[in-house]
């Protein structure tokens, strides 16, 4: 009885599995497997494996499907916001287009170290033909964008060189697509042109890596605008600013009220946000960017006037713009149709806390007399030459490093789309890039331009004509870059190697050496400016190229150099040019610059381990599998 239950059973056990076992995957309802396969850890090949299996998991992970959404939107999720919720797309398509797109990205990034490593890299130059394949792809230019975010966002030590061109051809790109942007703005009838917009185009032009939008900056101005009206609120509660919404500009005409809408503001902006004139530190460019300004709570007059423009009109109070010599104002009008006399204005100074002044007071400010035509107001046009024009005298104060070249680099581009046939600027522009050597064809281009405007330039034109002719005719015929092996006789005494990160014995900074002399090669001028004879061995010694912290570039003397006793990053914005990768205690060489110094990646890993990593018993030096590799494959 017992086992006749007991079989019975048994056979019920097996009918149950062998139900079970018929069930296929197959066999799961759509919704369910569309969940399965959206599960986190598949890949996009996962998918097309699988896709692959039969007709029913092909159907389930057909192109329009939620299978390929969540792929592209789990890859790539910062493109999400180009598409509408729930929106019908072939994502299969729009995954294999930015695939393609990302894979033409790096090749291209790839490239251009190797063939512009030897000259200063301008994007503009080197980007034509590359990026001529890249639009023929046909695909949304933001793919371009998304893929090199993607590449500077990867791991931080690694990559080095990649992620210095993607940040190139990231700033060349964004900074096209805002002179697109000025230009439009710049064919909009005058009386619609906002000062604030063309500030914040001159900001994202010059900081074009930065997060800044006039969504963003308006954003900030809306709020300081609800604290003035909250003060008002207390002291007139029926003031018709308080019924002025965001972005109404309905202005208030009655004298009193606009005085009430003023003193409001100053009380505001200077005393509780304490805003200020940066007296300080008046030359420097952050002044003048608009974010920075709101930042900081600090600017030079010109961006601190159109802040407090902005926020007059938001209230309803109509000021101007008055291009006074040396110190930039705002006119506030005192007759009720409107005037020219330049005595029925109060003269605004947002960089001296708001003060009031007359016209006789204005001359005090910047102690001459001036003509009555400097009182009148201006257009959004001459007050973003103004704004741009402070930036060039910055650049042209600069100290002749990358980051000022950059800075005149960028204001002449700004100044020239205001103003393009500037010959003076035109000239300055085209000498720049002779000076450092970038782009002839383009200063070819100036030239004829400055030609054809001003005849009168044909001796400064025809002289840097000759030379970057010349500059073009050598660049078809590059010299063989230098390659210094330390085994040479003449190199034996050169202790340091590329890679190594230093500390200067006397000045104390930081740095990462990425090139050497077996001897000082700077002219006498230099050696003499710089005291090279009062070390003990004077200019007949090793000198190296290094990266400093500060990012300077310097040439040390070898005598001045010790290797860091606890070595980390140096954070010049040049380490990805000569360097691939941090690893840890020591910068890896790119190809390029172990080309230039074949032996010293040898070096480099024998002393990091000599100074680092020294081996204790039964250890196998402590080296990472990158060390090993490299000794195995560097030339003994």
């Amino acid at each position: 009885m017992a086992t006749s239950v007991a079989e019975e059973g048994q056979r019920g056990l097996n009918g149950i599995l062998s139900d079970a076992q018929a069930k296929n995957l197959t066999d799961l309802p759509t919704e369910l497997l569309e969940h399965i396969l959206c599960f986190p850890v598949l890949q996009h090949d996962d998918i097309c494996n699988v896709s692959c299996c039969c007709k029913r998991l092909h159907d389930v992970c057909h192109g329009g499907g939620k299978v390929w959404g969540h792929q592209y939107k789990l890859r790539w999720p910062r493109l999400q916001m180009f598409y509408r919720q729930n929106e019908c797309c072939d994502w299969l398509r729009e995954y294999k287009t930015r695939h393609r797109v990302g894979i033409q990205i790096r090749r291209t990034v790839e490239s251009i170290s190797r063939r512009f490593f030897t000259e200063v890299p301008c994007v503009g130059q080197v980007l034509g033909d590359s990026f001529a394949e890249i639009e023929s792809l046909g695909m949304p230019e933001h793919y371009c964008e998304d893929e090199l975010l993607f590449i500077l966002n990867s791991d931080k030590r690694k990559s080095l060189t990649l992620k210095y061109y993607a940040k190139k051809i990231l700033y060349f790109l964004r900074q096209q697509n805002i002179l697109r942007s000025l230009k439009t703005f710049m064919e909009q009838p005058a009386d619609q042109q906002s000062s604030l917009e063309g500030a914040v185009l001159v900001d994202q032009y010059c900081n074009p890596l930065a997060d800044v939008t006039l969504k963003s900056i308006s954003a900030q101005l809306d709020e300081i605008a609800e604290k003035v009206k909250k003060m008002l609120r207390i002291k007139n509660p029926s003031h018709p600013s308080l019924r002025t919404a965001q972005g109404d500009c309905s202005v208030v005409q009655d004298f009193e009220l606009q005085r009430q809408v003023v003193c409001a503001l100053n009380s505001v902006l200077y005393e509780q946000l304490q805003y200020k004139g940066n007296e300080f530190d008046y030359y420097n460019p952050l002044n003048s960017y608009i974010h920075q300004v709101l930042l900081r709570r600090t600017g030079i007059p010109i961006s601190l006037s159109v802040l407090y423009i902005n926020l007059t009109r938001k209230l309803g109070v109509q000021l101007e713009p008055v291009n006074f010599p040396n110190h930039f104002l705002l006119r506030w009008c005192q007759k009720p149709k409107g005037s020219e006399d330049i005595y029925d204005f109060v003269y605004i100074d947002a960089f001296g806390k708001g003060k009031q002044l007359t016209a006789k007071e204005c001359e005090y400010l910047i102690g001459h007399q001036v003509t009555a035509d400097y009182y009148s107001a201006i257009s959004t046009t001459e007050v973003l030459l103004r704004m741009v024009g402070n930036l060039l005298n910055i650049g042209k104060r600069g100290e002749g490093n990358e980051k000022s070249y950059q800075l005149l680099r960028d204001s002449l581009d700004l100044y020239l789309t205001l103003n393009p046939d500037n010959v003076q600027y035109l000239l300055l522009q085209a000498r720049l890039y002779f000076h450092l050597g970038i782009w002839p064809e383009k200063v070819l281009d100036i030239l004829q331009h400055i030609q054809a405007l001003d005849p009168s330039q044909h001796g400064a034109v025809g002289y840097l004509v000759q030379h970057t002719l010349e500059h073009i005719q050598h660049k078809k015929h590059p010299a063989t870059p230098e390659v210094k092996k330390r085994s040479a006789a003449e190199h034996l005494e050169v202790q340091y190697s590329v890679g190594l990160i230093m500390k200067h014995k006397r000045s104390g900074y930081n740095c990462v050496i990425y090139g050497w002399d077996p001897k000082c090669t700077m002219s006498q001028e230099w050696i003499t400016t710089m005291r090279v004879h009062q070390l003990s061995n004077g200019a007949n010694q090793p000198f190296y190229n290094v990266l400093v912290q500060d990012g300077t570039c310097r040439y040390a003397a070898q005598e001045n150099l010790e290797p860091h006793s606890a070595p980390l990053e140096i954070g010049h914005p040049e380490v990805g040019r000569y360097f691939s990768e941090f690893a840890n205690s020591y910068y890896f060489a790119n190809e390029e610059l172990q080309t230039r110094y074949p032996e010293d990646i040898v070096e480099t890993l024998g002393t990091v381990r000599e100074l680092y990593h020294r081996p204790t018993p039964g250890d196998t030096d402590g080296d990472t599998d990158r060390d090993r590799n490299n000794r195995r494959a560097a030339p003994v």
